[in-house]
């Protein structure tokens, strides 16, 4: 059975140079420089396939590792941007049977958005990677509207990724700690997965997919708890006048991802909220390794060979265009 990985995240040195160099540096990069996690992170070569063949997993979607480029300001965002689409692209096209890329976009200058996305998909890119925040722009200010009507014009999933919570957020909530657990607390352990869930829930407030029906969104780490939330959340849907209700919109317009995180008891609620051909197999990698029997040990779960397979293929082959 093949395996599609599309949450596998690499990183440019130049863009690493970049963000370590602003007056208030991601305090989330020192994750990607933890361990071995840089050289792997920088591997598009050997070493990669090398770990996907270890784990049995036949094609990775690579996407840039947080923050991206949404920190930097415009010009300099713009310009390492397209440089890694460049360099992604380039890697896919040496290693075309196990490789595909989503795209990295300069959300910190709106109006450069559209035409990089267009120049990124004509490229071979299969969809986007962004963040729910850009500085004080969210993700679903009005100024981003072009960039998710051209998205959906160009069958482009955008992926939503966590990232670290803005400082206010921070002050307020996450304080009162070492710096280590303060950071642990805002980032993997809790905050970051808020962020994105709030980032996904105010595209829907937004009415983005009333505009937009086509638009398709991927969230990882089993939906970034709204999916274990959607009762609640949905009560807001009159309130804000929306056309379809938030679940609704969540099993119409949004993807899941495991993102290495393979409990079953995520895998039942999540089928309990959405269905199967909406759940799709990631690793987080290198930030998650599960193993090649942890991996067959977690697909021995579903209740039907045509469900593990929709899970660790098909879905995203059909949803990324990816040939098997």
């Amino acid at each position: 059975m093949p395996i599609i990985a599309i949450e596998e995240h690499w990183s440019m040195p130049d863009l690493t140079a970049a963000l370590h160099a602003l007056p208030h540096p991601d305090e989330s990069l020192v994750f990607g420089e933890m361990d071995d996690n840089q050289e792997r992170l920088e591997d598009l070569e050997a070493g990669r396939i090398a770990a996907m063949n270890a784990q049995g997993v036949d094609v990775s979607i690579l996407a840039l590792t947080p923050p991206g480029t949404q920190s930097l300001p415009p010009g300099e965002a713009l310009a390492l941007s397209r440089a890694a689409n460049d360099v992604a692209a380039a890697a896919v096209a040496r290693n075309p049977a196990r490789l595909r890329s989503m795209s990295t976009l300069p959300m910190s200058s709106p109006k450069d958005v559209p035409a990089e996305l267009e120049r990124a998909a004509s490229m071979g890119h299969v969809g986007t990677m962004v963040y729910g925040r850009s500085g004080d722009l969210f993700l679903d200010d009005p100024v981003y509207d072009d960039f998710f009507g051209v998205a959906s014009e160009l069958g482009q999933p955008v992926f939503i990724h966590p990232q670290l919570p803005s400082r206010a957020v921070r002050d307020a909530s996450y304080r009162g700690f070492d710096p280590m657990t303060e950071l642990a607390l805002a980032t993997f352990g809790w905050g970051w997965h808020l962020d994105a869930a709030t980032a996904a829930l105010r595209l829907i407030l937004r009415g983005t997919f009333d505009r937009h029906p086509d638009l398709q969104i991927v969230l990882g780490h089993w939906g970034e708890t709204l999916l274990f939330w959607l009762d609640r959340a949905n009560s807001i849907s009159r309130t804000a006048g929306l056309q379809r209700s938030v679940s609704d919109c969540v099993r119409s317009n949004f993807h899941i991802t495991a993102s290495g995180m393979l409990n079953p008891a995520h895998l039942h609620h999540a089928l309990s909220v959405t269905s199967v051909d909406r759940l799709m197999f990631a690793t987080d990698y290198p930030f998650q390794r599960p193993t090649k029997e942890e991996i067959g040990s977690f697909l021995g779960h579903f209740s039907s060979e045509t469900e593990r397979q929709q899970f660790s293929s098909g879905n995203a082959a059909s949803l990324f265009g990816i040939g098997l």
